[in-house]
């Protein structure tokens, strides 16, 4: 493990149980391996009265994004606020997430990024069977004041 979850935790702007990654397993300038086990919390914020839909793996592979890009910025750096812009190619494989046993494997390739944006390819999986996989685009915030 590389990073646990309340290192994450100091990389995202997200806050309490929306921070949804336990863990950041392996990493590189190119892409991100996380794994989360927040699927089966009963209180986890993207669950429904019918459960945890499968489209919550765009979140998990969202907040991956997010980690990956923060270990490329300088240590000082306050998280940036992104906005999910885009999403392509999305293939969703499984009905819901709080019925998977295993924990969740998120995988997030960066394809492009510049100052202003990120495109990432994202695969989230469970016991070695792919969840859902998609292309998301994040615009970032400028983090300057207007």
């Amino acid at each position: 493990m590389i990073l646990d979850a309340a290192a994450i935790r100091e990389r995202l702007p997200h806050a309490g149980a929306m921070s949804l990654l336990d863990e950041v397993v392996a990493h590189d300038a190119d892409r991100i391996h996380c794994r989360a086990r927040s699927h089966h919390d009963p209180d986890n914020p993207l669950r429904s009265e019918p459960g945890l839909h499968a489209l919550a793996a765009l979140e998990y592979g969202a907040q991956a994004m997010a980690v990956h890009g923060s270990l490329g910025a300088a240590d000082s750096a306050p998280p940036r606020a992104g906005y999910l812009a885009a999403v392509r190619d999305l293939q969703i494989h499984a009905r819901r997430l709080d019925t998977v046993e295993t924990a969740l494997d998120i995988h997030a390739q960066r394809v492009m990024a510049d100052a202003h944006s990120s495109i990432y390819d994202l695969a989230v999986e469970a016991g070695g069977e792919r969840l859902l996989a998609a292309r998301a685009t994040v615009i970032l915030e400028s983090g300057e004041t207007p």
